[in-house]
């Protein structure tokens, strides 16, 4: 019986995720119009947008090779097992023992350098500017990442995210200074991952300063349907993740009944909402740094990730 209920709670978070994902961009979309003035696009906009792709038909370079053909379905399947590792709703899914916060770094990983082929396979000059920039990126969000993963893991003794938002869900772990400050790392190193303002614009097509925009600039048709479908799974990805580490109130346990269910699809819910909200404000009130400056901002976020963790080491040493 336990097998069963993980398998529906493990069922019901892949379909409650993937539905999602394009409409949290459109919230954010439509929260910035709001807040610039207009009136913006409807909220279910983004579906639409993949609808209407998926009908068009693939425009191919001539002299693009297999990894530009394969890049949209490998960055897809890497996110989606990545996302369905993270717990939205509910702890205990099936998926649970293997919810490594390592495996799903790992997972972000190959997604990442997949797009980043792609970009470099057919010889562009915007698609290698792309990739070059995203791995730069990347040299710097990754060990941010991982000391993010080294805090956590101090405090819960392992790096299993069922675990590690259970005990944090139960306040076991109290409040510490380390997790505020491995939780504005954590922030930073989303902005990179998604290609959110102050790292990159999603909006802008300006030569100069695109960086994920770059790589996908040649895809078309059902493929850049799959990559606009990757992107928006990859900022849900985030705010779950973000939700069940830093905000996991409300996060129903494995024996919970089915109001617990109810009462923790609805804390995500209001989870999500409140932090794309937030995105959206956050993006509005500040621009878009300089592209020689994202190392700077990453590695602020480096040093706040190894402040935490020595902060954290030195307090339970001594205690």
């Amino acid at each position: 019986m336990a097998i069963l209920i993980a398998f529906v709670l493990q069922a019901l978070h892949i379909a409650l995720v993937f539905a999602a994902a394009p409409l949290v961009v459109g919230v954010i979309r439509s929260v910035k119009a709001r807040l610039v003035g207009r009136a913006g696009p409807s909220v279910l906009q983004p579906y639409r947008d993949l609808l209407r792709l998926v009908r068009k038909r693939t425009v191919v370079a001539e002299n693009a090779s297999a990894v530009f053909l394969l890049a949209p379905m490998a960055a897809f399947a890497a996110t989606a097992a990545a996302a369905a590792l993270v717990p939205s709703f509910a702890l205990g899914m099936i998926s649970a023992p293997i919810a490594d916060l390592l495996v799903v770094a790992g997972l972000l990983t190959i997604a990442r350098v997949a797009q980043a082929l792609a970009g470099m396979d057919v010889g562009t000059a915007f698609g290698g500017i792309g990739a070059s920039r995203e791995m730069s990126f990347a040299a710097f969000a990754e060990p941010a990442l991982l000391l993010v993963i080294f805090t956590l893991v101090l405090l819960a003794g392992t790096t299993n995210l069922d675990v590690v938002a259970g005990l944090l869900r139960d306040g076991s772990l109290g409040l510490r200074v380390s997790l505020g400050l491995v939780l504005v790392a954590a922030l930073a190193v989303a902005a990179a991952e998604n290609g959110r303002i102050p790292v990159d614009n999603p909006a802008t097509h300006l030569e100069l300063t695109m960086v994920h925009e770059a790589m996908v600039l040649e895809y078309s048709g059902p493929d850049l349907a799959v990559i606009e479908a990757t992107a928006a799974l990859r900022l849900t990805l985030w705010l779950t993740l973000i939700a069940a580490v830093f905000i996991p109130f409300g996060i129903a346990v494995p024996e919970a009944s089915a109001l617990g269910w109810l009462t923790g699809l609805g804390a995500w819910v209001g989870k999500i909402l409140a932090l794309a909200v937030a995105l959206a404000v956050f993006e509005t009130s500040i621009a878009k740094m300089r592209v020689f400056r994202v190392p700077e901002f990453l590695g602020i976020a480096v040093l706040l990730g190894l402040l935490a963790a020595v902060f954290l080491f030195v307090s339970t040493g001594f205690a």
